[in-house]
């Protein structure tokens, strides 16, 4: 069964993926309707710095974001300057490297429903005297509902699944940063394959159970499961 320290994990795991996803579709929405929209030779550059994450060794993002919070580190020192100490080993510290390893599983599906609006369809709005923003949430925001709900049920789901870049980040703090993917280690190296056999099962119950309902409403892969 779940032991308590158990239980705060998937807990603590659950307010991480919750505010991380909450965070990436608002920096990701305008972030995936500008590389939708832009004709700007900066596209490139942009899109392949978003997707990085998709490639790179989690352990490497990690560890250059240790350095940038640190107290020596740009952001650390930003952070000391406004009297809120270095967010290397905080809650704060994790929320943060979780969206920026989950970004582009929340960028490219939005960006792939973005484009898959036609420019007609904008025009006919801008006829009607819909001004920009109007457009977005009256038309772009429900013609997207699909890419939204892949990126946030992906961007959930690979928020849980961090290994790597959480460890780095957060450390192994009861109550505090220590999430699932880091008990589950915790309860192997000391030999206790039962207690990880139950958080493992639980997670892969969830992923297993949240990717059939994205299958079945969607009835497409979502699109960045095809990319990796």
């Amino acid at each position: 069964m779940l032991s308590p320290a158990d239980l705060d994990t998937l807990w603590l795991t659950f307010k991480v993926a919750s505010l991380a996803t909450i965070l990436l579709l608002l920096i990701g929405t305008p972030l995936a309707w500008w590389l939708a929209r832009t004709p700007s030779s900066a596209k490139g550059f942009i899109n392949a710095l978003v997707s990085l994450p998709l490639v790179l060794p989690p352990t490497v993002l990690g560890f250059y974001l240790l350095i940038l919070m640190g107290p020596n580190g740009a952001l650390g020192k930003i952070t000391t300057t406004l009297g809120l100490g270095t967010l290397s080993f905080t809650f704060a510290g994790l929320v943060i490297a979780s969206v920026l390893y989950s970004l582009p599983f929340v960028v490219q599906p939005l960006q792939t429903a973005f484009n898959g609006i036609a420019q007609q369809t904008l025009e006919a709005a801008a006829t009607l005297r819909a001004s920009p923003i109007n457009t977005f949430f009256t038309v772009v925001l429900p013609m997207s509902r699909p890419g939204f709900l892949t990126a946030s049920i992906l961007g959930f789901t690979h928020t849980v699944g961090e290994f790597g870049v959480v460890l780095m980040i957060g450390g192994n703090i009861p109550d505090k940063t220590r999430v699932v993917s880091v008990q589950i280690y915790n309860h192997v190296e000391a030999l206790e394959y039962t207690q990880a056999h139950w958080l493992a099962g639980c997670l892969l119950a969830f992923s297993f159970t949240v990717l059939l309902i994205l299958y079945t409403v969607l009835k497409t892969p979502p699109q960045v499961q095809q990319l990796k």
